[in-house]
């Protein structure tokens, strides 16, 4: 018998309790890594940040607190947190999700990313991955991504300093971008992602047995 998710500890705060911002994934992944950095819970290099995007930056997700009932909310890009633990599933952390906080992999794979077959090309995802002590020490932004051509902000700002990098004060772009020769990680489809990081039986068939 499969070990019960509730066997898993926990790595970061409860929902309510970790630094969040809307409209700020990256950022607020970025707290959380620094979260488990802080703490000797789980090695670091367990984690990952998890960049979804596309060439077009268009991305649909489901389960997006954002979303209305059963449609997707079509993003440029989302971020979330991947633990790749050393029991039977591996986890996701996202913050902008209906979904459990954290969520099996296999659970937010069916109910958030669902499948890119039935979808247009054009909204085909792609994944970025970048191991969290890597993002931790390479990932900066100035925030001027989320000001309009005013200079106002189009969504209010974390109440934190700005993170930087004493080689850069803003390089989202090269972590949005699909682009395998720009910025760090690996990049690859998203059922690559959702075959390397699900367990291996089919979880679609076993949702539908219930």
């Amino acid at each position: 018998m499969a070990r019960p998710a509730a066997a898993y500890e926990v790595a970061v705060p409860p929902r309510p309790a970790c630094a969040y911002t809307s409209c700020y994934c990256e950022e607020n992944v970025w707290k959380l890594c620094d979260y488990i950095r802080s703490r000797d819970q789980y090695p670091l290099e367990e984690f990952y940040a998890v960049f979804i995007s596309n060439d077009r930056r268009m991305i649909p997700l489901w389960k997006q607190k954002s979303g209305h009932g059963d449609e997707p909310v079509v993003w440029d890009y989302h971020v979330i947190l991947l633990h790749v633990s050393s029991g039977e599933q591996n986890f996701i952390y996202d913050l902008d999700t209906v979904l459990p906080f954290p969520c099996p992999f296999d659970l937010y794979s069916v109910e958030a990313f669902r499948l890119d077959d039935g979808l247009r090309p054009e909204f085909h995802r792609k994944i970025r991955m970048i191991r969290a002590d890597l993002y931790l020490t390479t990932f900066a932004s100035d925030r001027s991504h989320m000001k309009d051509a005013h200079g106002k902000w189009q969504k209010p700002p974390p109440s934190y300093p700005c993170i930087q990098t004493a080689d850069s004060k803003m390089n989202l772009d090269d972590f949005i971008s699909m682009n395998p020769k720009v910025g760090w990680g690996s990049v690859f489809p998203l059922s690559d992602f959702v075959h390397r990081f699900g367990r291996q039986t089919d979880y679609r068939y076993s949702l539908e047995g219930q």
